[in-house]
């Protein structure tokens, strides 16, 4: 890590934490896997800046983060997209941006989406816990969430950044549909909750963040009303709990579940969810297992 540099959180926003690849393998200890919600964006975020995909950036909720670069070096936000400025100038986004030592940095509210990432060449240098430098809010793993005045060590310069002026981006949909794999609890509930899940419309709840996305809509029938012992759950999983509405689980999620799965997204639908404001439509499409990865 080279001596003394850092970047200074100057406004924390709704919730800025710092994200990698996660932390997977540890499920049996209890322990989520955790990450980059939209790791696309963040893949994308660290190459631009020409970090290894394995480079820790900022995600940001909703209203952005701001940050003062100790010295000069390149930044880049991609994800959600929202007005970047340099020292209140308007700044690119999804494309590396050379900064001058003092910098002041702002990611501004997010117009399109939920989640932005903002990438540092040399990616941030907290120290790792279980190999990850991720944030995780269920199990308290991690940096705590991000504050005004905490300092963040950056790590070595890997190389030059990306060639290019602007790395294109796929728009986000206005409405959703995510593809979703019947099981392992599918038998707990009736036909026509099947039927409800992949003919109805739902639509994202306040009551979402890293854990899970909670949707609002029809209620889902079960067929088996008894209790269904703790068992293990993944990541996209479709739980159902008592009230009857579908929750998505994310990175942070818990590893063990009480409430029966429906169903599993598929996993290049996630990146989608991780972008879902709240009021977002969502339909799901019940898919054969082709696309299972083992």
């Amino acid at each position: 890590m080279t001596e003394g540099r850092f970047v200074e959180v100057v406004r924390s926003g709704v919730l800025s934490t710092v994200q990698d690849l996660g932390r997977p393998g540890h499920a049996h200890l209890g322990v989520p896997r955790s990450g980059a919600l939209d790791l696309p964006a963040h893949l994308l975020a660290n190459r631009l800046v020409g970090n290894p995909p394995g480079a820790a950036t900022i995600e940001t909720t909703v209203t952005g983060v701001a940050v003062r670069v100790d010295q000069a070096g390149t930044v880049a936000v991609t994800g959600a997209w929202a007005p970047v400025t340099v020292d209140g100038r308007p700044a690119s986004w999804s494309a590396p941006v050379s900064v001058p030592a003092g910098a002041h940095v702002e990611v501004a509210a997010a117009q399109r989406g939920l989640r932005s990432y903002l990438a540092f060449d040399g990616g941030i240098a907290v120290p790792p816990v279980l190999g990850s430098r991720s944030t995780d809010l269920l199990s308290g793993l991690g940096p705590a969430p991000l504050a005004v005045g905490d300092r963040l060590p950056l790590g070595e310069v890997p190389g030059p950044p990306a060639p290019v002026d602007v790395a294109p981006t796929g728009a986000l949909a206005e409405e959703l549909t995510l593809r979703v794999l019947l099981g392992p609890r599918a038998d707990w509930f009736t036909d026509d909750a099947v039927r409800v899940l992949a003919a109805d419309c739902y639509r994202v709840s306040t009551l979402s963040n890293r854990i899970g996305v909670r949707l609002d809509g029809p209620a889902l029938p079960r067929r088996i009303d008894g209790e269904l012992r703790s068992e293990g759950v993944v990541l996209g999983a479709v739980q159902v709990p008592a009230a009857g509405s579908p929750v998505i689980f994310l990175a942070d999620h818990p590893t063990m579940g009480g409430y029966p799965v429906i169903g599993v997204l598929h996993p290049d639908d996630l990146p989608q969810v991780a972008q879902a404001a709240p009021g977002k439509p969502v339909r799901f499409r019940v898919v054969e297992p082709r696309w299972r990865r083992g």
